[in-house]
């Protein structure tokens, strides 16, 4: 594996872009009460010198003595609290090592190790497993969801839950199960309460999912639900109007671009039935873009 070394401010600003970042703040507060009392202390006179003849003295007798301390009544704050971009830097070590580590990945079971053994993503200490790959990693077609819910989490398999089974009667309507697709996610543990994953937490897995389509090398890219087309097609609009349409997914690890396209997510199908019917559609312009390659 090649020596850890720091990402030049391009490299990160792509994998914040590719993460779908648009603001930039730190993950440690800033104690503002702190900044006061500090300046505060730096407000306060200066112990003054005795003018004596001949001049300024600096061995006559303080008539102020600062305070050894701050008074109790002000608030105290710490460095890592106190300078801006802290935590944002750490953020930014946790994407370097997530790159480093999966760029070193020669083969899929590689990358599930390296991922056990990342400890960069805030996920992992609240999740029960680590939820990676289902299927088959020499799949033609793969499909990449947002995130694990709670049985996911359960079983450390993507989409096994309702929105998993209606996802298989979709497949198998075209011909497809979990032997010839791939399925995974764009972040591989659950977030507590299944709430939306932060750009952090999406930013360092980014590099995992970037290597993990490369080794499997898909003919077609489908992006399940809106994060994960606003992800990996880069792209603003929502699935609604990306839905039906092929965009070039390819990065420097490819050898050509992958066939990519858009559904709605199968969770967001079991609340709107109403658009099963497009999704079918969908499916089967699927199926002939795979019969055409």
């Amino acid at each position: 594996m090649a020596p850890m070394t720091s990402m030049t401010a391009k490299e990160l600003l792509r994998w914040h872009i590719d993460a779908g970042v648009d603001e930039t703040i730190t993950d440690a507060p800033v104690d503002r009460f702190g900044l006061v009392a500090a300046k505060a202390v730096q407000a306060l006179p200066q112990q003054p010198k005795q003018a004596v003849a001949g001049g300024l003295s600096d061995a006559a007798p303080a008539l102020a003595p600062a305070p050894a301390s701050l008074p109790d009544s002000l608030p105290k704050t710490s460095i890592s609290s106190s300078v801006p971009g802290a935590g944002e830097g750490r953020a930014n070590g946790d994407v370097t090592t997530a790159v480093h580590l999966a760029q070193g990945a020669e083969t899929v079971e590689d990358l599930r190790r390296a991922l056990e053994s990342f400890e960069g993503c805030a996920l992992k200490k609240t999740a029960t497993n680590l939820v990676f790959i289902d299927g088959n990693p020499e799949a033609r077609v793969m499909l990449i969801g947002e995130g694990p819910g709670a049985e996911e989490d359960r079983q450390g398999l993507p989409f096994v839950g309702p929105s998993g089974k209606l996802l298989d009667k979709m497949m198998a309507s075209v011909g497809l199960d979990r032997t010839s697709v791939l399925i995974s996610n764009t972040v591989f543990w659950r977030p507590p309460g299944n709430r939306t994953p932060t750009p952090q937490e999406t930013a360092v897995c980014m590099p995992f999912v970037e290597r993990l389509i490369e080794l499997v090398d898909p003919k077609i890219l489908i992006a399940l639900g809106g994060p994960a087309a606003k992800l990996l097609l880069a792209q603003t609009a929502g699935v609604g109007r990306l839905r039906g349409k092929w965009f070039p997914y390819s990065t420097p690890g490819l050898s050509c671009p992958i066939e990519a396209t858009a559904l709605f997510h199968p969770a967001y199908l079991l609340r709107s039935p109403a658009q099963k019917r497009d999704t079918w559609k969908d499916w089967m312009a699927i199926k002939r873009k795979l019969e055409a390659l």
